[in-house]
C-alpha cells in the first residue's frame, strides 16, 4: 500500500477504499468523458429534444451508420454517451425490457420504469467481481400519457432521476451551468425553443458553430403522436439558421 491510502483498492469493483469509494465505478464515469462526446437534453412543455455530436472517425466510414441515438420503442428514444460497444449492449437490453413489458401488460412501457430497470442493471454490475460497469450514460426521452414529457438519465453507478435539462460526457458541468441559467425562471419551452436551447447549449459549451451534419438531434413531440424520431439534416439546418439569426 505504498501508493497512498487508495492503493490497490481499484483492483476489484466490490472493494471499498477507506474513504468509501469504489474506484472502478469512478473509472466508468471517466471512461464516458474520455469518449470525447458531449450530449445535451432539454424538456419543453410538450416536447423533449436530445442533441449530441456526430463524429465520424474515418473518411471511409459511411456517416449514416454512425449514431448515438437509438429508438427503444416507437415512443421512447435513447441518447447513449460513452463507449459505443457498451451503448449497443445497453440498447439491446432496453429494447428487450420494453418488449417484455408490452407483451405482459398490453401497453407501452413508461419512461421512468424503463429508466429504473436500466439503473437496476447498472447497479448489479457494481456488486460482482466478474462484471464491470458499462461505460455509457443513457438519456431516455419520451412523453407519458399522464405525466407529459419525460427526460431521465441513468449513470454507471445505477442512479437515475428525471430532469428538466441535463447533459452527459465531456464538459457536462459547463453544459449544466448553461442550462441552469436558461431554466432559472422555469420557462415553458415550445418545440422550437426546446430544440434550439439544446443545440445552443452544445454550441456554447464547445465554442463551435456546427454544420448540420456534425450533430444529431432526436425529438419526441405531443403533436406528432408522441413518436420519437431523428431530425433530418435539412431540419437541423433550419434550427441552426434560426439560432444564428437570433444571436
Amino acid at each position: 500500500m505504498s501508493r497512498g491510502s487508495g492503493a490497490g483498492y481499484d483492483r476489484h469493483i466490490t472493494i471499498f477504499s477507506p474513504e468509501g469509494r469504489l474506484f472502478q465505478v469512478e473509472y466508468a464515469f471517466k471512461a464516458v468523458k474520455a469518449a470525447g462526446n458531449t450530449s445535451i437534453a432539454v424538456r419543453g412543455k410538450d416536447s423533449v429534444a436530445v442533441v449530441t455530436q456526430k463524429k465520424v472517425p474515418d473518411k471511409l466510414i459511411d456517416p449514416s451508420s454512425v449514431t448515438h441515438l437509438f429508438k427503444i420503442t416507437k415512443y421512447i428514444g435513447m441518447l447513449a454517451t460513452g463507449a459505443r460497444a457498451d451503448a449497443r449492449s445497453l440498447v439491446q437490453k432496453a429494447r428487450q425490457v420494453a418488449a417484455e413489458f408490452r407483451h405482459t401488460y398490453g401497453y407501452e412501457i413508461p419512461v421512468d420504469y424503463l429508466a429504473s430497470r436500466l439503473a437496476d442493471q447498472a447497479q448489479v454490475y457494481t456488486q460482482h467481481a466478474y462484471m464491470r460497469p458499462l461505460a455509457v450514460v443513457p438519456i431516455l426521452a419520451g412523453i407519458d400519457e399522464e405525466q407529459g414529457p419525460q427526460l431521465y438519465k441513468v449513470d454507471p453507478a445505477g442512479y437515475y432521476v428525471g430532469y428538466k435539462g441535463t447533459s452527459a460526457g465531456a464538459k457536462d458541468q459547463e453544459a449544466d451551468n448553461f442550462l441552469e441559467k436558461r431554466f432559472k425562471n422555469d420557462p415553458q419551452f415550445s418545440f422550437e425553443e426546446t430544440v434550439q436551447t439544446a443545440i445552443a447549449a452544445l454550441q456554447n459549451v464547445l465554442s463551435e458553430d456546427f454544420k448540420a451534419t456534425e450533430i444529431e438531434v432526436g425529438v419526441v413531440r405531443e403533436s406528432e403522436g408522441r413518436l420519437f424520431r431523428i431530425l433530418s439534416t435539412d431540419e437541423v439546418e433550419d434550427h441552426l439558421t434560426a439560432i444564428s439569426e437570433r444571436d
